[in-house]
This record gives structure tokens, C-alpha cells and sequence, in this order.
């Protein structure tokens, strides 16, 4: 295992991805359990493709994680919002070449039933998920996430109470 000591990894640069704060027609959050990490879990996210826009990843992210993309957008974030690996996994995560994600993030409302998603995919990242007030989602990350799922929260929180 290679590990990259601290101030070189502030010289790697930042992954560009997603992130989809999906909600139900309750205006809960869904929420899935990482398969190599049991204690966390996460929204849906993922890194853009060279040459993809965020949009689309968003979409094949969401193929991708849950076997659906039945969403309708609602808000996407005004901004990049980052996040930053712990020192143990620089270094290790995506082949040691980012330090973290930076991530636009779309908040959109499921337009299916539950039957439709499917967490048996090609590449299976989680193994359960659920519906959660999105007021939990920072307790239920790992620790690395919170502050970013709180940026999220704070700035799709009208998103969200209109979903209610």
C-alpha cells in the first residue's frame, strides 16, 4: 500500500464528480451503506468522465449505483463543493492521484417506485438502503463527509422543504 505524506498530498489535485441529494415524494433522503465501509453511508456519487458534463454523470451515476435514473432535477449547487480524504487513504483511493472530490451536486426528486431500485449493478458499491430524513444524512457519513454533506443540506434546504 502506498501512502503520500501530507503536503504532498495538498499538491494533488481534486477529482471532479457528483453528487445526488435524491429525494421521495415524502421529502426523505435516500441514502445507501457502503459495502467497504459498513458504518457509513452516503448519497450517490461519483467522478465525471473526461469529456462528460456533470449532468449526464449525474445520470450514469445514479445507473450506475442504483440501477435507476427515474429523477427529475430540481436544483444543482451554485458552486464546486470539495471534500478531502483522510491521510490514510491519500494516496491509496483512486490510485493515489487526488487528494478528494470536488463535486457539483444535484438535488432531485425520484420519480419512481422502490421496486425500481436495484443495488445488484455491474459494480456493486453499496449493500442496503433507505429513505431518511436529510437532517441525519451528516450523522450517518463517514467523518470525512459531514462537512460536506452540511454545505449540501444548507444549500438545497428550500429544495428540500418544498419537497415535503
Amino acid at each position: 500500500m502506498t501512502t503520500v505524506d501530507a503536503p504532498a498530498a495538498t499538491a494533488l489535485p481534486y477529482r471532479p464528480g457528483v453528487g445526488i441529494l435524491m429525494v421521495d415524494a415524502a421529502g426523505r433522503a435516500f441514502v445507501a451503506r457502503r459495502r467497504d465501509l459498513p458504518d457509513a453511508w452516503q448519497m450517490p456519487q461519483g467522478g465525471i468522465d473526461p469529456g462528460e458534463d456533470p449532468h449526464a454523470a449525474m445520470i450514469r451515476e445514479l445507473g450506475e449505483e442504483i440501477g435507476t435514473a427515474n429523477v427529475a432535477v430540481l436544483a444543482e449547487t451554485r458552486g464546486w463543493l470539495r471534500y478531502d480524504l483522510p491521510d490514510r487513504l491519500v494516496g491509496v483511493a483512486w490510485g493515489g492521484r487526488w487528494r478528494g472530490q470536488e463535486q457539483k451536486w444535484f438535488a432531485a426528486r425520484f420519480l419512481g417506485r422502490d421496486e425500481e431500485i436495484d443495488l445488484a449493478t455491474a459494480e456493486p458499491e453499496f449493500d442496503a438502503w433507505r429513505w431518511v430524513d436529510p437532517e441525519t444524512l451528516p450523522d450517518l457519513a463517514a467523518p470525512f463527509k459531514r462537512r460536506l454533506y452540511e454545505q449540501v443540506l444548507a444549500e438545497f434546504r428550500d429544495v428540500i422543504r418544498a419537497a415535503r
